[in-house]
This record gives C-alpha cells, sequence and structure tokens, in this order.
C-alpha cells in the first residue's frame, strides 16, 4: 500500500493521502503499470524479439563440437586364420613344399635334374646340391615366417578403446527460401506482439475511461441528490412554518415528507453507487479496493459540442490494430506456404570441420591422438514427394482465408466506424438538447423559488420545479458522459489512440 501511495505521490504531486484526486491521465497510467495483461504482452514482446533474433542467427554458421568413446571386446585382424595355418605349416615342415606351389614344383625339378645329371658325371655330387637345395628351402621357409609374422602384427588393429572427437562448421548455402521465410514469419510475428500489447492496452484505457466516467457521474448525481435533498429540506421548513401559522394543511405536509423521503433514497443510492464505482476503479487501477480515489471533475466542462469530422477510411483501416494483425497473419501464411514450397526444392549445405581419433590410421595403425582438416558440400534434391505437394496446396488455402478474413474485417470495421460517428453525433445532440432544458429548469425553479417566497405558489408547484431541475441536471450529466464515451469509442474505432 506504501509503494503505491508513493507511486501516486510521483504522478500526482503533493497531496493529503486520505483524500486523493486522479485526473484520467493518471488513471490510465496506474492501470497501465499495474494490469498483469499489460505484463504478460510484455513478455510475450520480448518472446518474439527473442525468435526473431533466434531466426536471423539461422543465416550464420553453426558451430559444433562433438566427442564419443567406444570399448571394444576385441581387436580387429585382418590376416585370415587360413592363412595363418598354412604359413605355420610351411615353416614347420623346415622347407618349402614343393608341391604346393606350382613354380616351386618347377624350381624343385630342375634342381633334382641337374642333381642327377652331376652325379652321374661325379659321384657323391648330386648329395651334396640336394643338401645345398634342402638349406636353402629352410632359410627361404625362415623368411616368409618372419615376414608373415611382422605383417599379422602390422594387420592386427588395438581398438580395445576408441576415441572420436569433432569440431565442426554447418552453413546453409541454399535451403529453399527456408531460412528466410523463417526470418519472416519471425519478424511478422514481433509485429502481432507488440500490435496486440498495443490493442490490450487501448482496451483497457477504454475500460478506465467508462469507470472513470462511471465514479465521475455517480460523483455529480450524488452532489446534485445532495442538492435536491437540502432543497426539500428547507421547503420542509418553510411548509411547517407555514402550518403552525395556519397557511398550510397537513397534507401539504404529508406531500412535501413523500419528496424528502424520496430525495433521501436517491441520496443513499448515490452514496452506495459511488462506493461501488470507486471499487471498481481502483481494481482497473491497481489499487486497495477500499482506497479513498476521487477523481478530477474539472473535464466535465472541457466537453464541447462540434461537428463530426469524416476521416479518410483508407488511413482509418492501416491504424486499425486488427487490421494491421490480420495483415501481419496474411504475411505469415504467404511466408508459411513459400516455407512448405521449399521442402520441394534441392538444399545445398556446406560444412567443414576438425576430426581427431585414437587410434588414427594417418601413417599405418596407431594407438595415439591424430587429426585432419576436412570440408565437404551437401546436395539433397528432392524427386517424388506426393505428401509436401498436398501440403503446399493446404497451405495455400489458408493463406486465402486469411485474405478473406481480412476483407471481412474491413467491411465490419467501416460499418463499426460509420455507427461509432452516429453515436457521437447523436451524443452532442442529446447534450445539446440538455443544456438547453436545463437552462429552462433553472429559470423555471428561480421564478418558482421567488413566487414561493412571495406566496404565490404551492408547495406542489414548487416541488414539481425543483423535480424537473433536478431532471434536467440528471439528463445533462447523462448527455455529457455519454458524448465522453461515444467519443473515447470513436477514437478507439478510429484508430487513435486515448493516451
Amino acid at each position: 500500500m506504501k509503494k503505491r501511495i508513493l507511486l501516486l505521490a510521483l504522478l500526482c504531486g503533493t497531496f493529503s493521502v486520505k483524500a486523493q484526486v486522479l485526473s484520467l491521465t493518471e488513471c490510465r497510467q496506474l492501470a497501465l503499470q499495474s494490469n498483469k495483461q499489460s505484463q504478460i504482452n510484455k513478455e510475450q514482446v520480448e518472446a518474439a524479439k527473442d525468435m526473431k533474433s533466434a531466426a536471423v542467427a539461422n543465416f550464420f554458421p553453426k558451430l559444433s563440437a562433438n566427442g564419443g568413446y567406444v570399448w571394444n571386446e576385441k581387436n580387429i585382424v585382418l590376416m585370415p586364420d587360413a592363412l595363418d595355418t598354412r604359413v605355420g605349416t610351411i615353416h614347420a615342415n623346415g622347407g618349402v613344399d614343393w608341391k604346393a606351389n606350382s613354380a616351386m614344383g618347377q624350381i624343385g625339378t630342375a634342381v633334382n635334374n641337374f642333381a642327377a645329371s652331376m652325379e652321374a658325371i661325379a659321384p657323391g655330387s648330386g648329395a651334396r646340391i640336394g643338401a645345398f637345395a634342402q638349406g636353402v628351402g629352410g632359410a627361404f621357409s625362415n623368411g616368409i615366417g618372419t615376414i608373415y609374422g611382422d605383417l599379422r602384427d602390422m594387420l592386427t588393429w588395438d581398438v580395445e578403446h576408441v576415441f572420436v572427437g569433432h569440431v565442426g562448421l554447418t552453413q546453409p548455402i541454399f535451403v529453399g527460401g527456408k531460412v528466410v521465410n523463417m526470418y519472416k514469419i519471425a519478424k511478422s510475428a514481433e509485429h502481432i506482439a507488440e500490435i496486440k500489447a498495443e490493442n490490450d492496452n487501448e482496451d483497457l484505457i477504454l475500460k478506465v475511461d467508462e469507470a472513470y466516467w462511471r465514479v465521475l457521474s455517480v460523483q455529480k448525481k450524488k452532489d446534485l441528490a445532495q442538492q435536491y435533498y437540502d432543497l426539500i429540506k428547507k421547503v420542509e421548513s418553510d411548509v411547517d412554518a407555514l402550518a403552525e401559522e395556519g397557511l398550510a394543511t397537513p397534507s401539504d405536509q404529508l406531500k412535501v415528507k413523500m419528496k424528502l423521503a424520496e430525495a433521501e433514497q436517491k441520496l443513499g443510492m448515490a452514496e452506495d453507487g459511488l462506493s461501488l464505482s470507486k471499487m471498481a476503479l481502483c481494481q482497473l487501477c491497481g489499487l486497495e479496493l477500499d482506497y479513498d480515489i476521487h477523481v478530477d471533475d474539472s473535464s466535465l466542462e472541457e466537453t464541447a459540442i462540434s461537428d463530426t469530422i469524416a476521416d479518410d477510411m483508407d488511413l482509418v483501416l492501416a491504424s486499425r490494430k486488427e487490421i494491421q494483425i490480420l495483415e501481419e497473419s496474411e504475411k505469415i501464411a504467404k511466408s508459411t506456404v513459400m516455407l512448405t514450397a521449399s521442402t520441394l526444392m534441392p538444399n545445398i549445405v556446406a560444412n567443414a570441420g576438425y576430426l581427431v581419433t585414437n587410434p588414427n590410421m594417418q601413417n599405418g595403425f596407431s594407438n595415439s591422438f591424430r587429426g585432419q582438416f576436412t570440408a565437404g558440400v551437401a546436395v539433397n534434391i528432392p524427386i517424388a514427394h506426393a505428401n509436401d505437394i498436398y501440403k503446399v496446396k493446404a497451405a495455400k488455402h489458408q493463406a486465402k482465408i486469411v485474405d478473406l478474413k481480412l476483407q471481412e474485417a474491413r467491411e465490419m470495421i467501416t460499418l463499426q466506424t460509420t455507427q461509432s460517428r452516429q453515436k457521437v453525433s447523436d451524443a452532442q445532440r442529446k447534450l445539446a438538447r440538455a443544456i438547453t432544458a436545463t437552462g429552462h429548469a433553472e429559470e423555471n425553479m428561480r421564478l418558482a423559488q421567488e413566487a414561493w417566497k412571495e406566496g404565490m405558489l404551492s408547495s406542489t408547484e414548487l416541488l414539481g420545479a425543483q423535480t424537473a431541475w433536478m431532471n434536467a441536471e440528471t439528463d445533462k450529466l447523462d448527455a455529457v458522459i455519454e458524448l465522453k464515451m461515444a467519443q473515447s469509442t470513436l477514437n478507439k474505432h478510429l484508430g487513435k489512440s486515448n493516451l
């Protein structure tokens, strides 16, 4: 409560806490500051701005980092077990299996023939040549075993622990207009959020105006009821004095008392109505319901009767929030059609990155961290996507619906604005008649009071004149409030802010 009083102090200057007088502008400002829907709208606008920023970010590369670890139970062996058995057999025999290889068989046959020839020429030499060949075969088999062992070790990969890391950039080059249309949709959504916030604020202002004028109307009616009560009270005193002198009858006294009771009842109803009206205004302004609020009645004197100016309907339609929202919705619908159609167009995306692995195969196969830079371009071309074709058609139908709603809204707003202008004109004529009637009623009551003082008028006629004045003042007050509300409503329908 103290914070709210301090806020009122900042708005209105020095004042009495128990009897604060607020103008219409101050009530509007309090309502905008305390209204929860206004705060929600602000958050929605900020959210829409962030979504637009997210859409803008899609134009730029995306940087990402990935890492992974895999444990494997077994290693990778590229040499088959069958080859291992064959080589092991050769090595175990201590020589070459001449029959297992055709080339070796030919060499073996040649060696045997040569040994037999030498044995015929020089006995004993054939045995020495055979021993020499056997020694060469043993050395050859040992060499094959050693080479095979080394080769098998190199082709056996230790992949028990595998580490992979990658840092990459992805840049869309052409994605069928997805990025552009997503940005357009986000931009229109931001505009819609802003327009909706303004429209809700204007609706709130209209409610505050209605509550403000209601308080002012009831407050003035209470003052009128008090004046009327005082007038009847004075007549009662005069009639009682005349009755004591025998110049008034009990019937005259009874008539006055009945009028006094009626005036008292009206005064009580006005007081109750004022209390409830103040509570409604406090609720809109974010104040405590029992806050002793008073409104500035000087604005009633600012009401002027003038000809209603016919604004250009094209300008009116362009300034209406409903039309602006539908126009932005139409843009979203068109962008949605293009966004849906982009699924039928080629997509080209460039990427670059750095890949590091352990184990690596950049120099044989080794258990160490080594990496390399990579770059490439990916192209996707849709060929047969019947479902996307029907989605595009459905999006076009939705865009047509929004266009029809926009046309209908223009027609309804034109009719609504014309009716609002007519209400203002009617209220102006009603106020003019009420001002004339009030002038006649005041003059009639003045003449009646003079005639009553001179004893030339009955109490009934005086009461009638006072009642006529009371009714005329009430009708004038109602006409002023009606014109005020009609003007506020017309301003909103014309797209003019009441702030």
